[in-house]
């Protein structure tokens, strides 16, 4: 079987290559179940796929001089920009596939943490939209 060990994930927001920034980019999608239970079920739950969603989680180191993480994501707040994630900066393919879409850009944490702590920044967006897979 085999296994891997995440060492150099690609990030990208808005067409900015954010790699260099992230400690940790998680990439979720679901589909709302909707029961569809009849008597005709004969006491057993029957289910239908709905409607899709997702997010996407994000922990970064923050650097807020110019033209770095904090100037480039702080712009952004309330719009719905493009992201791609895949599990190594290598080139896209069968055993490196991206996923694609939008995110909404909900929030921002510029300033995040405690004494001693290093500045991070962990955050999650809402998907708008479709997720692609591609490996091409």
């Amino acid at each position: 079987m085999p296994k891997m060990v995440l060492l150099a994930e690609y990030v990208a927001i808005n067409g900015n290559d954010l790699s260099t920034y992230a400690k940790k980019a998680e990439l979720a999608v679901k589909v709302e179940e909707k029961e569809t239970t009849t008597y005709g079920s004969l006491g057993w739950k029957e289910s239908l796929g709905g409607l899709k969603s997702g997010d996407l989680g994000l922990e970064f180191l923050q650097d807020v001089a110019a033209a770095a993480l904090d100037s480039i994501m702080w712009p952004l707040l309330g719009t719905v920009v493009s992201f791609e994630v895949r599990a190594s900066n290598a080139p896209v393919g069968t055993s490196n596939p991206k996923y694609t879409g939008s995110v909404l850009i909900s929030g921002w944490n510029p300033i995040q943490g405690s004494v001693g702590d290093e500045a991070s920044v962990g955050i999650s967006y809402p998907t708008s939209g479709a997720v692609t897979r591609a490996t091409a």
